[in-house]
């Protein structure tokens, strides 16, 4: 697929908006091996969905090409203070980590490329335009051990592993990473030379 992919920055209404493209690429994606996702369970997502568009500091970003087919998503936000991410580890972290205040730590809820558009940096120009504006000190993501791809593309990007969770009930195990931004205007850019 040589064909332009196409990246757009979306705050929460315009997500909103858009959630049956988010819908096509989630519901293809998470389909597969080893997601194996149920239309019982994407139904749950996009419940979430709704309710996380509302928050006033989501941020989506959402490919699509020349024609406008959806290929490629990601969405999240920052996390409040009283987030039960951390709470999920199977081994306790120290407080300094798990500190957050409602603007340390952009929670990135979800990235996904339709298999096609793979390998084509397209998850990297959607994790970039996610993060544009954040002041965010650092992303904080789930990550499935057995999909090699994204945890080579994340490793790639600086996320380092900090911990393993079980991050909702019945989930099997995922490992916690974090991306170390900077603070905000003093940020590490995102590119890699």
């Amino acid at each position: 697929m040589t064909e332009m992919i196409a990246v757009e920055r979306m705050d929460g209404a315009v997500a909103a908006r858009a959630e049956s493209a988010f819908r096509v690429v989630y519901a293809e994606v998470f389909a597969e091996k080893p997601y194996e996702e149920t239309p019982k369970s994407i139904d749950a997502n996009f419940r979430r969905y709704r309710s996380q568009v509302r928050e006033k500091t989501f941020s989506a970003a959402l490919a699509r090409t020349a024609d406008g087919k959806p290929v490629g998503i990601a969405y999240g936000y920052p996390l409040s203070p009283s987030t039960g991410w951390w709470d999920r580890l199977t081994t306790p972290v120290d407080d300094e980590l798990r500190r957050e205040d409602g603007r340390r730590t952009f929670g990135l809820m979800e990235l996904a490329v339709r298999a096609p558009w793979r390998r084509l940096g397209v998850a990297r120009r959607m994790h970039e335009a996610v993060l544009t504006d954040t002041t965010a000190e650092r992303v904080l993501l789930n990550a499935r051990p057995d999909v090699e791809a994204a945890q080579a593309a994340y490793r790639s990007w600086g996320y380092r592993k900090v911990g393993e969770a079980h991050p909702w009930e019945g989930a099997v195990l995922h490992d916690v990473m974090v991306l170390d931004l900077g603070s905000g205007a003093d940020a590490a850019p995102l590119h890699q030379p």
